[in-house]
Protein backbone atom coordinates (compact mmCIF):
# COMPACT_ATOMS: atom_id res chain seq x y z
CA UNK A 1 0.00 0.00 0.00
CA UNK A 2 2.77 2.19 1.19
CA UNK A 3 4.15 1.99 -2.57
CA UNK A 4 1.03 2.30 -4.57
CA UNK A 5 0.88 5.70 -2.62
CA UNK A 6 3.83 6.62 -3.02
CA UNK A 7 3.51 5.90 -7.19
CA UNK A 8 -0.37 8.22 -6.62
CA UNK A 9 2.19 11.05 -5.44
CA UNK A 10 4.96 10.33 -7.43
CA UNK A 11 3.87 9.78 -10.78
CA UNK A 12 -0.20 9.83 -10.62
CA UNK A 13 -0.46 13.41 -9.05
CA UNK A 14 -0.29 16.60 -11.76
CA UNK A 15 1.73 19.36 -9.63
CA UNK A 16 -0.99 21.53 -11.00
CA UNK A 17 -2.34 19.86 -7.85
CA UNK A 18 -0.21 20.77 -5.13
CA UNK A 19 -0.80 24.31 -6.42
CA UNK A 20 -4.29 24.28 -6.34
CA UNK A 21 -4.13 23.02 -2.86
CA UNK A 22 -1.73 24.93 -1.89
CA UNK A 23 -2.86 28.31 -3.24
CA UNK A 24 -6.57 28.27 -2.99
CA UNK A 25 -6.71 28.28 0.80
CA UNK A 26 -5.79 32.00 0.50
CA UNK A 27 -9.30 32.93 -0.60
CA UNK A 28 -10.31 32.84 3.39
CA UNK A 29 -8.33 35.87 3.28
CA UNK A 30 -10.75 37.71 1.12
CA UNK A 31 -13.46 39.54 2.59
CA UNK A 32 -17.02 38.68 1.78
CA UNK A 33 -15.81 35.88 -0.43
CA UNK A 34 -18.19 33.09 0.43
CA UNK A 35 -15.57 30.70 2.52
CA UNK A 36 -17.49 27.72 1.89
CA UNK A 37 -17.03 27.95 -2.08
CA UNK A 38 -12.92 27.82 -1.59
CA UNK A 39 -13.41 24.21 -0.76
CA UNK A 40 -14.79 23.30 -4.05
CA UNK A 41 -11.13 23.95 -5.80
CA UNK A 42 -10.45 20.57 -4.43
CA UNK A 43 -12.81 18.52 -6.76
CA UNK A 44 -11.32 20.71 -9.50
CA UNK A 45 -8.11 18.41 -8.53
CA UNK A 46 -10.14 15.09 -9.13
CA UNK A 47 -10.40 15.49 -13.11
CA UNK A 48 -6.63 16.29 -13.28
CA UNK A 49 -5.53 13.89 -11.08
CA UNK A 50 -7.24 10.58 -12.81
CA UNK A 51 -7.12 12.32 -16.45
CA UNK A 52 -3.27 13.42 -15.60
CA UNK A 53 -2.32 15.30 -18.27
CA UNK A 54 -0.60 12.37 -20.42
CA UNK A 55 0.05 10.90 -16.95
CA UNK A 56 -3.58 9.43 -15.71
CA UNK A 57 -6.22 8.09 -18.04
CA UNK A 58 -4.29 9.42 -21.39
CA UNK A 59 -1.65 6.93 -20.81
CA UNK A 60 -3.78 4.40 -19.06
CA UNK A 61 -2.57 4.86 -15.96
CA UNK A 62 -5.45 2.53 -14.24
CA UNK A 63 -4.37 -0.65 -16.91
CA UNK A 64 -1.21 -0.27 -15.64
CA UNK A 65 -1.78 -0.58 -12.06
CA UNK A 66 -4.00 -3.36 -12.53
CA UNK A 67 -0.94 -4.93 -14.16
CA UNK A 68 1.22 -4.29 -11.49
CA UNK A 69 1.07 -7.40 -8.61
CA UNK A 70 -1.79 -5.92 -6.07
CA UNK A 71 -5.33 -5.92 -5.88
CA UNK A 72 -7.47 -4.10 -7.31
CA UNK A 73 -9.07 -2.74 -4.19
CA UNK A 74 -5.48 -1.87 -3.33
CA UNK A 75 -5.50 0.45 -6.17
CA UNK A 76 -9.05 1.85 -5.27
CA UNK A 77 -7.82 2.39 -1.87
CA UNK A 78 -4.23 4.15 -2.36
CA UNK A 79 -6.45 6.79 -4.64
CA UNK A 80 -8.73 7.13 -2.03
CA UNK A 81 -6.15 7.74 0.75
CA UNK A 82 -4.26 10.32 -1.74
CA UNK A 83 -7.66 12.38 -2.61
CA UNK A 84 -8.29 12.77 1.39
CA UNK A 85 -4.35 13.45 1.60
CA UNK A 86 -5.36 16.37 -0.26
CA UNK A 87 -8.28 17.96 1.02
CA UNK A 88 -6.39 17.21 4.39
CA UNK A 89 -3.75 19.70 3.47
CA UNK A 90 -5.96 22.07 1.89
CA UNK A 91 -8.35 22.55 5.12
CA UNK A 92 -5.12 22.57 7.26
CA UNK A 93 -3.50 25.25 5.35
CA UNK A 94 -6.68 26.88 5.53
CA UNK A 95 -6.83 27.02 8.97
CA UNK A 96 -3.67 28.10 9.54
CA UNK A 97 -4.59 31.03 7.27
CA UNK A 98 -7.18 31.50 9.96
CA UNK A 99 -6.44 33.50 13.11
CA UNK A 100 -4.65 36.01 9.94
CA UNK A 101 -8.31 36.50 8.37
CA UNK A 102 -10.53 36.77 11.55
CA UNK A 103 -8.26 39.62 12.80
CA UNK A 104 -8.33 41.39 9.58
CA UNK A 105 -12.11 40.85 8.91
CA UNK A 106 -12.42 42.38 12.58
CA UNK A 107 -10.50 45.62 11.61
CA UNK A 108 -12.01 46.28 8.27
CA UNK A 109 -15.21 45.60 10.11
CA UNK A 110 -14.23 48.04 12.64
CA UNK A 111 -13.26 50.66 10.76
CA UNK A 112 -16.41 50.27 8.16
CA UNK A 113 -19.55 52.43 8.61
CA UNK A 114 -21.54 49.89 9.65
CA UNK A 115 -19.74 47.83 12.54
CA UNK A 116 -22.31 45.20 12.31
CA UNK A 117 -21.63 44.43 8.88
CA UNK A 118 -20.91 40.69 8.48
CA UNK A 119 -18.20 40.32 5.40
CA UNK A 120 -18.80 36.79 4.38
CA UNK A 121 -21.89 36.00 3.94
CA UNK A 122 -23.48 32.77 5.38
CA UNK A 123 -21.47 30.84 7.90
CA UNK A 124 -18.52 33.18 8.36
CA UNK A 125 -15.57 32.98 10.26
CA UNK A 126 -17.16 32.90 13.78
CA UNK A 127 -18.35 29.75 12.74
CA UNK A 128 -15.18 28.34 10.98
CA UNK A 129 -15.20 25.33 12.51
CA UNK A 130 -18.67 24.74 11.73
CA UNK A 131 -18.09 24.95 7.93
CA UNK A 132 -14.88 22.83 8.58
CA UNK A 133 -17.62 20.07 9.46
CA UNK A 134 -19.71 20.47 6.83
CA UNK A 135 -17.12 20.83 4.46
CA UNK A 136 -15.40 17.37 5.68
CA UNK A 137 -19.10 15.38 5.21
CA UNK A 138 -19.37 17.43 1.95
CA UNK A 139 -15.76 15.96 0.42
CA UNK A 140 -16.84 12.49 1.74
CA UNK A 141 -20.26 13.20 -0.20
CA UNK A 142 -18.66 13.72 -3.14
CA UNK A 143 -16.26 11.41 -3.52
CA UNK A 144 -19.68 8.25 -2.63
CA UNK A 145 -20.40 10.32 -5.91
CA UNK A 146 -16.99 10.54 -7.84
CA UNK A 147 -15.43 7.44 -7.43
CA UNK A 148 -18.33 4.64 -8.09
CA UNK A 149 -19.25 6.49 -11.06
CA UNK A 150 -15.41 6.63 -12.07
CA UNK A 151 -14.70 2.74 -11.36
CA UNK A 152 -17.68 1.21 -13.27
CA UNK A 153 -16.27 1.87 -16.41
CA UNK A 154 -12.81 2.49 -15.48
CA UNK A 155 -13.30 5.91 -17.64
CA UNK A 156 -16.21 7.83 -16.99
CA UNK A 157 -14.31 11.08 -16.13
CA UNK A 158 -16.80 13.45 -17.49
CA UNK A 159 -19.75 12.44 -15.93
CA UNK A 160 -18.29 11.44 -12.69
CA UNK A 161 -16.97 14.91 -12.20
CA UNK A 162 -19.70 16.97 -13.22
CA UNK A 163 -22.34 14.91 -11.12
CA UNK A 164 -19.84 15.72 -7.98
CA UNK A 165 -19.02 19.02 -8.62
CA UNK A 166 -22.77 19.84 -9.16
CA UNK A 167 -23.66 17.98 -6.06
CA UNK A 168 -21.56 19.57 -3.98
CA UNK A 169 -21.90 22.64 -5.19
CA UNK A 170 -25.55 22.43 -3.83
CA UNK A 171 -24.97 20.53 -0.88
CA UNK A 172 -22.46 23.83 0.07
CA UNK A 173 -24.33 26.37 -1.17
CA UNK A 174 -27.54 24.86 1.03
CA UNK A 175 -26.06 24.71 4.23
CA UNK A 176 -23.06 27.00 4.47
CA UNK A 177 -25.26 30.19 1.94
CA UNK A 178 -28.59 29.21 2.33
CA UNK A 179 -29.35 27.58 5.39
CA UNK A 180 -28.17 30.77 8.06
CA UNK A 181 -31.18 33.06 6.21
CA UNK A 182 -33.66 30.66 7.03
CA UNK A 183 -35.74 32.73 9.42
CA UNK A 184 -34.42 31.27 13.20
CA UNK A 185 -31.23 29.83 12.31
CA UNK A 186 -28.89 32.95 11.77
CA UNK A 187 -27.65 31.55 15.33
CA UNK A 188 -25.61 29.38 13.25
CA UNK A 189 -23.38 31.96 11.96
CA UNK A 190 -22.32 32.82 15.66
CA UNK A 191 -22.23 29.20 17.43
CA UNK A 192 -20.92 28.44 20.59
CA UNK A 193 -17.14 26.97 19.82
CA UNK A 194 -17.33 24.36 21.86
CA UNK A 195 -20.52 22.69 20.13
CA UNK A 196 -18.64 23.71 16.58
CA UNK A 197 -15.89 21.01 18.04
CA UNK A 198 -18.17 18.85 18.72
CA UNK A 199 -19.92 18.60 15.32
CA UNK A 200 -16.38 18.28 13.81
CA UNK A 201 -15.88 15.46 15.54
CA UNK A 202 -19.45 14.01 14.45
CA UNK A 203 -18.66 14.87 11.14
CA UNK A 204 -15.43 13.30 11.20
CA UNK A 205 -17.10 9.99 12.65
CA UNK A 206 -19.10 10.34 9.76
CA UNK A 207 -16.79 11.02 6.76
CA UNK A 208 -14.73 8.09 7.76
CA UNK A 209 -18.06 5.82 7.74
CA UNK A 210 -18.60 7.45 4.15
CA UNK A 211 -15.41 6.25 2.73
CA UNK A 212 -15.25 2.66 3.99
CA UNK A 213 -18.73 2.49 1.69
CA UNK A 214 -16.64 4.49 -0.98
CA UNK A 215 -14.27 1.80 -0.91
CA UNK A 216 -16.16 -1.14 -0.64
CA UNK A 217 -18.82 -0.01 -3.82
CA UNK A 218 -15.49 1.45 -5.67
CA UNK A 219 -13.32 -1.91 -5.57
CA UNK A 220 -16.34 -4.46 -6.38
CA UNK A 221 -17.00 -2.09 -9.14
CA UNK A 222 -13.53 -1.90 -10.29
CA UNK A 223 -13.21 -5.96 -9.73
CA UNK A 224 -15.88 -6.11 -12.67
CA UNK A 225 -13.92 -4.60 -15.17
CA UNK A 226 -12.46 -6.28 -17.55
CA UNK A 227 -9.29 -4.42 -19.52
Amino acid sequence: MKALIYKELKLAMHPICYIFVALFPLMILIPSYPLGIGFIYVLVCYPILFLGANKGQQSNDLLYSTLLPVRKKDIVMARIITVILMQVAFILIMSALYPVAFISNEAIRQASDDPTKQFVPGLGLNSYVLLLAIAIIGYAIADLIFFPIYYKHGKSIVMSTLFTILGFVVYIGVLTIGLPYIPGLSILNDIHIGIQFAILGAAIIISFALHIVVYKVSSKRLEKVDF
